[in-house]
């Protein structure tokens, strides 16, 4: 079996959020399980120069982009087993900036015609299978059926499209079809990739696709209707018969208590005491008095409405009254940021605040802080419940997406549960919920252990998820 990923992001190369994360770590389970998975994303000038000087040049062609030809490197590098290609066009991926150009449309319809055309110079290789990954690689599957269709390279075949977030589609100018993906007006219409007056290049790969997926059982039914749909829930529910959900996994070598680098004491489910010196470490490095006995609540996020910040404004005065300290990682919006930093200077012994993202100090904060919060509108998946309860962290989630699938409630009689959750999008729901924690926390430290540790025990890796994946490409051949 011959697998090809195409993404615009993978870690460690170019990470911004769950997809880099994601094809990051997917691939390389694939790959131990004997799989020959290969993975195409841009050459972006924010790759590190450690991984660009190990870059081998394969080849450099010329990439049609409508009337336009364009120049295209092909650079590989194999990274803990798996081949990962590199596209290079300086002029459309050497920027400050991964996404949000004016020319994004062009960006990513070269990527995706250059992904199809370096298939020609990676010898001994054709897949069986191209695994698109959100709107940046949409355009595959109508680019393989329109353009490659009378190449014997390309018989064959088959496309897969996994939606990260149905919230980014890629929605541009109807003159972007025929301008910049070299398409005629038969594919403006509403069953191609017409889009209220516009050319959605999502869509493309919804219609044309031969399976989707997409990142949890529940956003799979969720997207199928408006409130989550995006606009798109009529096609999806047309093509439902060929949408699956399929929950993400995490990296169980990256993030393991036992033997995480940035965590300043080890420690593992048997030892959970240990934990409390990270917590210490925490307090320390955040700039908030070192205090045992209180329960730290945490935050690592995008500040956006997404991730119900909203909610967060509404109650954090009645939060940050209760016994507790909170840090946050994260930027955003500003109205968010300007939020936090002023509950920030009113209650300096409460919370603290930095508007960055930091690999190492989100290990930190989930080594050492004792519940997570995500009370998220929608989340497709969700990573950080996840990693937090590999660390014995509680989250304290909304119940949508991912987060439904992944934590269930606490219940006091049964001792069953690894977290806490809320149903509607409601401030003094999420309110409840985390007094509900924090109360379980300071009041009965036997139940607060069982439920850190049942946290613990829950089962994220990719064994299973992988495993799904498995049998969709099998179903293909």
């Amino acid at each position: 079996m011959k697998i090809v990923f195409v993404t615009a992001e993978a870690d460690p190369f170019v990470k911004t959020g769950g997809l880099g994360e994601v094809m990051g770590s997917l691939p390389a389970y694939l790959h131990k399980q004997g799989v020959d998975v290969r993975v195409i994303m841009p050459k972006f000038s924010a790759i590190p120069e450690n991984f660009q000087k190990q870059f081998e040049h394969l080849a450099h062609f010329d990439v049609q982009v409508a009337w336009r030809k364009q120049y295209c490197g092909l650079d590989e590098l194999v990274y803990e087993g798996v081949h990962y290609y590199f596209i290079d066009n300086e002029y459309y991926f050497s920027r400050p900036r991964i996404y949000g150009e004016y020319d994004d449309a062009e960006r990513f319809a070269f990527f995706s015609r250059a992904a199809l055309e370096s298939l020609i110079h990676i010898p001994g290789f054709k897949p069986d299978i191209i695994h698109c990954q959100d709107w940046h690689t949409a355009l595959i599957p109508l680019m393989l059926k329109e353009f490659y269709c009378h190449e014997p390279l390309y018989y064959q075949i088959k496309t897969i499209f996994t939606i990260h977030n149905l919230k980014y589609q890629g929605v541009f100018s109807k003159e972007v079809l025929s301008d910049i993906v070299g398409l005629g007006m038969e594919y403006f219409t509403e069953d191609t990739l017409e889009f209220h007056g516009a050319v959605n290049f999502m869509k493309a790969a919804l219609v044309y696709a031969d399976r989707i997926t997409t990142v949890s059982p529940t956003y799979a039914e969720e997207i199928q209707n408006p409130y989550f749909g995006e606009k798109l829930d009529g096609l999806l529910r047309k093509r439902s018969g060929f949408l699956t959900g399929i929950l993400n996994g995490i990296d169980y070598e990256v993030y393991n208590p036992l033997t995480d680098p940035y965590l300043v004491m080890p420690y593992s489910i048997i030892d959970l005491a240990k934990k409390e010196v990270n917590k210490k470490h925490l307090q320390t490095i955040f700039g908030l008095p070192v205090r045992g006995d209180t329960a730290v609540l945490a935050m690592v996020t995008r500040l956006v409405d997404q991730k119900g910040v909203d909610l967060l404004a509404c109650i954090m005065e009645e939060i940050l009254e209760l016994d507790i300290q909170m840090v946050t990682l994260g930027s955003g919006e500003e109205q968010y940021e300007e939020m936090l930093l002023y509950f920030a200077a009113k209650y300096p012994e409460k919370l603290a605040v930095k508007l960055e993202f930091s690999d190492k100090q989100a290990h930190e904060i989930y080594g050492g802080s004792d519940m997570v919060l995500m009370p998220s509108r929608y989340e497709p998946c969700g990573i950080s419940q996840m990693i937090a309860m590999r660390y014995g962290t509680v989250p304290v989630v909304r119940e949508t997406g991912g987060l439904k699938d992944t934590v269930i409630p606490y219940d006091e009689l049964t001792g069953a549960g690894n977290g806490f959750r809320f149903s509607n999008y409601n401030a003094h729901e999420l309110l409840f919920a985390v007094q509900q924690a924090v109360s379980l926390y300071q009041e009965d430290k036997l139940a607060w252990d069982k439920i850190r540790q049942n946290a613990m025990q829950s089962d994220f890796s990719w064994d299973k998820s992988a495993n799904a994946y498995l049998k969709i490409y099998e179903s293909l051949l």
